[in-house]
């Protein structure tokens, strides 16, 4: 099943859902209606209970030119960048907070709110021909969709910082030394490596996979001590779980576990 929202492409595959940009004619630059796109798809995909891991692609030669200026400016106190508690900011700014994983597949020219989808996801691959900018300060504004924590954290400060205040350009390879990819593949083989990792995902248990990473948004959020005090409260309902006795008896018997959510 494919769904085609003008400026977003939603299709289904097995456990999978596939998120594509598809503004190819603009190098995907988010417009506002992009961006509600997104978010809906985004907020389809984790309310779909057979849903477990998203890709995140984008149609045509590049990721994304970053945001639509021209069209947002007009629109920055109207709303194109809020979201309630019912609705997934692709941005993890505001909105409701995703509970289930997502993997990016970048190629190309990726700019400033791309780099930041991309931080707010939890497997990036790169193609080696992609071309990086956080250039928000070369347009007069600043990052504000996670860029000043997320980068910084990733790739420490001394790191991060000349390319935040100067917005320079930098490469796939520079990206992976700045941790903020997971991996670098050759040009046209990005899309197949993020596929395999999300069927990788879709072979763990349901469950287990979205304690774990609300804990890790909860370290990420709140900082270790919070997610360590916290981090008992997942395990009875995971323990008491059929898909943990699944996941005994996959062991017992050594054949591959079938996971089914519950």
């Amino acid at each position: 099943m494919t769904t085609t929202n003008d400026r977003i492409t939603y299709e289904i595959q097995d456990h999978i859902c596939l998120i594509g940009f598809n503004r190819a004619d603009k190098r995907n630059a988010f417009d506002s209606h992009m961006i509600a796109q997104l978010s809906e798809a985004l907020t389809r995909y984790d309310n779909d209970a057979n849903l477990r891991c998203a890709l995140i692609f984008a149609h045509g030669e590049h990721f994304t030119a970053g945001l639509d200026l021209m069209e947002l400016q007009d629109k920055w106190d109207k709303g194109a960048f809020e979201f309630d508690d019912s609705q997934i900011d692709p941005w993890g700014i505001s909105g409701k907070l995703r509970s289930k994983p997502i993997v990016v597949a970048v190629k190309g020219t990726c700019f400033t709110a791309g780099i930041e989808l991309m931080l707010n996801s939890d497997v990036v691959i790169a193609s080696d021909n992609c071309n990086f900018a956080q250039m928000e300060v070369q347009r007069g504004i600043m990052p504000f969709g996670g860029a000043t924590v997320r980068f910084v954290a990733a790739a420490g400060w001394q790191k991060a910082m000349p390319y935040l205040l100067t917005g320079k350009a930098f490469d796939a390879q520079t990206a992976e030394r700045l941790n903020l990819v997971s991996e670098v593949v050759e040009n046209g083989e990005e899309y197949e490596r993020a596929l395999t990792i999300a069927q990788e995902i879709c072979q763990s248990a349901p469950l287990g996979v979205q304690a774990l990473l609300s804990s890790a948004q909860d370290a990420s959020r709140n900082g270790a001590a919070s997610a360590l005090a916290n981090i008992h409260s997942y395990l009875p309902p995971l323990f008491y779980s059929e898909d943990a006795k699944e996941g005994v008896m996959a062991m017992v018997e050594r054949r591959e576990a079938q996971f089914k959510g519950n």
